[in-house]
């Protein structure tokens, strides 16, 4: 399943370039750039993240898994899919970018309750500042976050920043698998 991602993500999602051309987040150039939504949200691509992110969260005793709206969103919806069709579910919620300033004034879109145990995804970490972004509002919330799981790591210290805020924290893919494979098809 994975190597399926793999090629998955390089044809829909991943991006290279010999010379920095892509504008960042951070406001930086890069060579590479990630952008996961095309493959996250087509069926294949949204089957083999749920069962590969839940294959990272299904022996931790939690009960929800999600992160920072968009990128997480169609992640935590597939691994709460594909938690309940592997019988143990873990239910999906979502972090808002900006508080809603109506009705009940929260961080947290989802059936999460205080104290709950979570698990925080985010589709690409390059510095790690949105994931930690989810991290301190999941907190702010009083949920107890006890893992944090990157789909595409760029591999530029956002898994160590990140790191400083959740011990545990793992990728489900790294650049350098993407591009071991890019460099397959293209070359």
């Amino acid at each position: 399943m994975k190597h399926e991602l793999i090629e998955l993500l390089c044809r829909k999602s991943f991006k290279y370039t010999h010379e920095p051309s892509f504008k960042l987040v951070s406001g930086r150039m890069s060579r590479f750039y990630v952008n996961c939504k095309p493959t996250t949200l087509s069926p294949r691509g949204m089957y083999l993240v749920g069962h590969l992110v839940f294959d990272e969260i299904k022996d931790l005793d939690i009960s929800a898994i999600g992160g920072l709206t968009f990128g997480a969103d169609p992640i935590a919806v597939a691994t709460a899919f594909a938690s309940e069709i592997k019988g143990k579910p873990v239910k999906a919620f979502s972090i808002r970018k900006e508080q809603k300033d109506h009705g009940i004034i929260k961080w947290i879109e989802g059936d999460i309750s205080t104290n709950e145990k979570i698990v925080i995804i985010d589709d690409v970490a390059t510095t790690g500042g949105s994931t930690i972004k989810a991290i301190e509002r999941a907190r702010s919330e009083g949920i107890e976050v006890v893992k944090v799981v990157i789909l595409v790591d760029r591999q530029e210290g956002g898994i160590e920043n990140i790191q400083e805020h959740v011990k545990d924290v793992t990728a489900v893919i790294t650049r350098d698998e993407l591009l071991n494979e890019w460099e397959k098809t293209a070359g």
